[in-house]
């Protein structure tokens, strides 16, 4: 399994680790619900090094973008984050990503650890705009700083920009802790927060800038068990479990990251059949009415019919309660009416709400 370059950074701490994407990742350094709950209530901070990151310049950078991206990339100006998705010609989603704006025919790509070669592979076999194409995802490492507290931490340490008007969706390139660094603020926990790309060779320095100011504010470490459960409560997806190649974007509920209008994308023409067809498929959020917690490929029924799966589910420490989304077939179901989730050959109860979950 590949390792991150804060790899003994976590043996240090103790981490207990996990395999992910092809990565041995820290699943948990304390208790995930402990890791949880410091985000939520302070500041927690992730190694997310294991994300994959491309380099798209030159002539025929937005171009090749464009073509990749259902989201318009032509709204975005210097220093702007767009949410994406690659889609295949059937319409299903090959990766949903960041795209940066650094300049004009300037853009990095954030994509997910697990797709990083198929979506390398993907992005050079259409480009055939004379755009250049580096993978540096070797030569990055992502920090992420998440929290109510995250902008007393990171502030003293920025050489000149108060990251309190970085705002959602925007980035700044400047240096933290001395430390050459992007600053984005995207997030995938809901809360307040920062991610930090900088050189591999500096991450261990980075991260010791921060960790000391971190449990001094009584945060913590975060591993990928936290993560999950975080960006479960915030109502976000994971690829690969609530989405995959042979789901669409309207079938998930992510339909608003379509733009076709007066633009052309790999996928456009199927989804635009798709949609005036009608999608057969909805995603919903569900809140489980007992105590038990509700997994991946769990069956959903309605009125004892079965009308789906569950692609997302665990226990939600702030809530206390079992929370998740599902696909179903059922186009009559709608927020807080009642379905039972098959557990271990037993029905349990949930109601659907709508996510985000807090």
């Amino acid at each position: 399994m590949k390792r991150t370059p804060l790899y003994q950074v976590h043996k240090i701490l103790n981490a207990k680790f996990t395999e992910f994407g092809g990565w041995e990742m820290p699943l948990q350094y304390s208790s995930i619900v402990k890791e949880h709950l410091a985000v939520r209530a302070t500041v927690g901070l992730f190694d997310l090094s294991h994300m994959g990151e491309f380099e798209i310049r030159g002539q025929g950078a937005n171009e090749l973008v464009q073509k990749l991206s259902t989201n318009d990339v032509g709204r975005l100006t210097d220093g702007r984050v767009l949410y994406t998705l690659f889609c295949n010609e059937a319409g299903g989603i090959v990766d949903d990503l960041l795209i940066y704006r650094h300049a004009n025919n300037h853009y990095m790509l954030v994509v997910n650890a697990a797709n990083i070669e198929k979506d390398l592979k993907w992005v050079e076999t259409h480009n055939d705009s004379g755009a250049e194409v580096k993978d540096v995802s070797e030569n990055t490492a992502l920090i992420a700083l998440q929290g109510p507290k995250a902008i007393d931490i990171l502030n003293p340490l920025v050489l000149e920009q108060d990251v309190s008007e970085i705002s959602f969706f925007r980035f700044a390139v400047d240096e933290v802790a001395g430390i050459p660094t992007t600053l984005s603020r995207t997030g995938y926990t809901g809360e307040i927060g920062f991610e930090l790309y900088v050189d591999a060779n500096s991450a261990e320095d980075l991260w010791n800038a921060l960790y000391p100011a971190v449990m001094e504010a009584e945060g913590q470490p975060v591993g990928l068990g936290a993560r999950d459960t975080l960006r479960l409560e915030a109502g976000l997806r994971l690829y690969g479990m609530d989405m995959n190649d042979d789901t669409n974007p309207y079938e998930v509920e992510l339909g608003k990251f379509v733009k076709s209008k007066n633009r052309k994308f790999i996928g456009k023409n199927a989804l635009l059949r798709e949609k005036k067809k009608g999608i057969a498929k909805q995603m919903i959020g569900f809140q489980m009415l007992d105590r038990a917690v509700a997994r991946a490929g769990y069956p959903v029924y309605q009125s004892g019919e079965h009308v789906g799966c569950v692609t997302s589910g665990a226990p939600s420490p702030s809530l206390k309660y079992g929370i998740g989304f599902a696909v179903v077939t059922s186009q009559t179901i709608s927020e807080d009416d009642k379905i039972d989730i098959e557990i271990r050959g037993r029905m349990h109860p949930a109601k659907i709400v709508t996510a985000p979950f807090i």
